[in-house]
């Protein structure tokens, strides 16, 4: 056996055989489905298996639309006509249980999706921070709407309200954090909210049922299991889905949104892929360009959205970059993901270290070499990054998004060639620019900021800060999910207005002093 810390192990299988629905935590008895990881318990390798998940239809799917319906209620439900303050409380309410579960959700980030101990915990707890700050951020947005406005004659008090059903599909990558930046914000906007976990990453929303269950009111969160085809279609197929919530493949939300019958009533908030280039100047502190565009390339084995996609070069330094880019992929650290250390770990796809050869056959036959040792060793569970010069745009390895441990680099000589080809992209969510001429830069900046979302200057790209806006253009995302957008992205600008005369000005006078109304008041929320 493989020497794993007692409190890292998986001593019996988890059987989630509850799902969440309208308030209650429903017993399954049907189909099941295993859940393995690929992090192996033994010398000789075998995934380990990790407990099972109910694998749910149309029945379990449309149970949940209705549950959710009932909840929004045509805007009259408990959840969308509920005071601010009392929003605030159930997810206060919520977030303090979450912090419970911190020990058992870390312990399956690791093993569902291979992320490092360290990496996980702070998944977990930026979540936590996460939820604390969009409360905090929801009372500031309330307290700006507080008040009447008077504009030629109309009073008139603008809030935002919730537009209805949420479907909530995360993305296994961080199947804890991306998933929450869509559904905390859902929720406490007054929507009801359908959530089905990502395909990895799904048993370790168990520990977490008991709290959604008892800090909101029935309906309001509602979680489904199983394959999206056999339950997300069905949820969008009703016509009773406002919001498709969304972080993942274009391909996927492009198939869910065409099954919905009245489009334009859908509202769209995803994160999509992207294939993020860093662009090393001439002048470019090498030491620190390397070191930011490994933690680029390579964080959690480069399956990140984020991630440095590929490199652009200058073809006066690439000699030296190449060099010593590669002998530091070399000198990364593999193993599992509670090893002090390491670096790189296991990949939660099975099929993954397949899918990263394909890309590397297919860059070397088109030219392009693997220019670290290491680079495409294989395991039973995980493939060593392989670092390909020089890439071209034949390969598929320059256009697809590889969302795993494989570096392309090309050569510029003139910088219009990146910039080009970011403009050709279907993508533009981030870039790094790496140099120190600001005679150079500052043109740059200029142009870069139309083509993509967030110029990294010097440093790697991140979605962090979460009170910083995350988007993208074209095929990367639809709505922004900063914490301050996301709060907007989830719900609409109401208001009520009155010509402003004495009669209706007792009127909306009765209704705040009286505080039966929870849209018309001013009350100021610490």
């Amino acid at each position: 056996m493989i020497s794993i810390p007692e409190e890292f192990q998986i001593s019996t299988p988890i059987v989630q055989d509850t799902y969440l629905v309208n308030g209650e935590l429903k017993k399954w008895t049907g189909q099941t489905t295993p859940v393995f990881s690929t992090i192996s318990s033994t010398e000789k390798y075998e995934p380990t298996l990790l407990g099972s998940i109910p694998f749910m239809g149309e029945t379990e799917a449309l149970e949940a639309v209705t549950a959710a319906d009932v909840a929004f209620n045509n805007g009259q439900g408990l959840w969308p006509t509920m005071k601010v303050a009392d929003r605030i409380k159930c997810m206060e309410k919520f977030v303090t249980q979450m912090k419970t579960t911190r020990s058992e959700v870390v312990k399956l980030l690791m093993w569902e999706i291979g992320k490092t101990l360290g990496d996980s915990e702070k998944e977990f707890d930026r979540t936590v921070e996460y939820i604390y700050d969009t409360i905090d951020s929801y009372k500031e947005l309330n307290a700006r709407s507080a008040h009447f406005s008077k504009v030629q004659g109309i009073n008139a008090m603008v809030r935002r309200g919730p537009l209805g059903v949420v479907l909530c599909l995360g993305p296994y990558n961080y199947p804890l954090n991306e998933t929450f930046s869509l559904l905390i914000p859902a929720l406490i906007m007054g929507n009801p909210v359908i959530f089905k976990p990502a395909k990895h990453g799904v048993l370790l929303i168990s520990p977490l049922l008991e709290a959604f269950k008892s800090s909101f009111p029935k309906g309001v969160i509602n979680i489904l299991y199983g394959r999206g085809r056999e339950v997300a279609s069905p949820v969008m197929k009703s016509g009773k889905v406002d919001i498709l919530a969304l972080i993942g493949n274009s391909k996927s939300a492009i198939a869910l949104q065409d099954q919905h019958p009245n489009k334009n009533r859908l509202r769209l908030i995803l994160g999509l892929e992207a294939k993020n280039p860093a662009i090393i100047l001439p002048d470019a502190d090498l030491d620190l360009a390397i070191q930011e565009c490994i933690a680029g390339s390579l964080s959690f084995n480069g399956q990140r959205c984020t991630a440095l996609k590929i490199l652009y070069v200058h073809e006066t330094i690439a000699d030296e970059f190449n060099k010593r880019f590669a002998a530091k992929v070399d000198s990364l650290t593999f193993g599992n993901p509670w090893e002090k250390g390491v670096s790189l770990t296991p990949l939660p796809e099975k099929e993954k270290p397949a899918y990263i050869q394909e890309l590397i056959d297919d860059a070397t036959k088109n030219g392009a070499k693997v220019i670290n040792e290491k680079g495409g060793q294989h395991s039973a569970n995980f493939i060593f990054p392989a670092v390909l010069f020089p890439v071209n745009k034949n390969m598929r390895v320059y256009h697809e998004e590889q969302f795993g441990p494989v570096v392309p680099i090309m050569t510029f000589k003139d910088i219009q060639e990146p910039l080009n080809d970011m403009a050709e992209s279907n993508y533009g969510q981030q870039v790094s620019l790496f140099g120190k001429n600001i005679k150079t830069i500052a043109p740059l900046i200029d142009t870069l900021v139309n083509l993509v979302s967030r110029v990294n200057l010097n440093s790697s790209c991140q979605r962090g800060p979460d009170v910083f806006p995350f988007t993208g253009r074209k095929d990367s995302a639809v709505g922004t999910l900063s914490i301050h957008d996301a709060l907007r992205s989830f719900s609409i600008r109401t208001f009520v207005a009155s010509k402003d005369n004495d009669y209706n000005n007792e009127i909306l006078q009765a209704l705040l002093n009286s505080k039966e109304s929870n849209f018309i008041n001013t009350d100021y929320i610490l």
